[in-house]
């Protein structure tokens, strides 16, 4: 793989308009104009209302857009790496950034073991890898997030739903991202098991430089993350600030401090 790009910043999106195609009519907008940039090293909690299109963006920021959803308008750059028309630097965007969508952990290949699961972003990229270096990293994964050593040989199925969610947490890791887009990353995460998982977020924010986007409606976890935070409304920003006691609202946002309340 190619080295890191020279980017000033983790994010820069500009009037970043998305669409989704409708069934046998004009494609709806779910992303109007948003403009926001994470600095190298920063993380942003993406916050509002079911619908919103929170997870529309960052699942087209971490170039796994479904089909039928396009950039439509403005434009955004990921480390470098326009997401609009990435072509073939697609395959850096995914290389740079560890995405671990929406319920992520329901979704993970049923006929892969655990330690498969995790390493797959790995082997998928080159089938000569160390096997054994690999099965280092997947262990050490497995320990920092609280996961028993044998559950490597485990098919997802066998695990509870906490497992599973830490399971493709590992797996969002495992290449050490420049960048970790998470969609609300803690579910099903019991305390301990959550604090894992924060740590090791945070441990790699503060020794790799690691940036973060995730989506949450916790403020819980906007404090824990010190992060940034942009409101989305039916697919408009309408406040941004750090943390949710200091947001600056649009004027036509019309301030709702129920859109960053638990």
């Amino acid at each position: 793989m190619t080295r890191r790009r020279e980017a000033d910043v983790a994010i820069r999106a500009i009037d970043l308009s998305i669409a989704r195609a409708g069934r046998g009519g004009p494609a709806q907008r779910v992303v109007d104009g948003v403009t926001f940039e994470v600095a190298h090293g920063g993380t942003l909690a993406v916050m509002g209302p079911t619908g919103s299109g929170k997870s529309t963006l960052v699942s087209v920021l971490g170039g796994a857009g479904d089909d039928g959803v396009a950039v439509v308008g403005g434009d955004a750059v990921v480390e470098g790496i326009p997401v609009r028309r990435p072509g073939r630097a697609l395959r850096e965007l995914t290389y740079f950034t560890g995405l671990l969508p929406q319920a992520a952990g329901a979704r993970l290949p049923a006929r892969l073991t655990v330690s498969e699961v995790i390493g797959e972003p790995i082997t998928g990229r080159d089938r000569r890898v160390n096997q054994r270096a690999l099965s280092v990293r997947v262990a050490t994964l497995l320990d920092e997030l609280m996961l028993p050593l044998g559950a490597a040989a485990k098919y997802p199925y066998e695990l509870s739903a906490g497992m599973r969610q830490r399971v493709a947490f590992a797996r969002a890791l495992v290449l050490q991202p420049k960048l970790f887009i998470g969609d609300d990353p803690f579910a099903n995460l019991d305390v301990e098991a959550r604090k894992a998982a924060r740590d090791a977020l945070l441990r790699r924010r503060r020794e790799l430089g690691m940036s973060m986007l995730v989506v949450t409606n916790e403020p819980d976890v906007v404090g824990e993350l010190d992060a940034d935070v942009l409101v989305l409304r039916a697919g408009h920003a309408v406040a941004y600030g750090h943390g949710t006691r200091d947001l600056l609202w649009t004027p036509s946002g019309e301030a709702d401090p129920r859109l960053v309340a638990s």
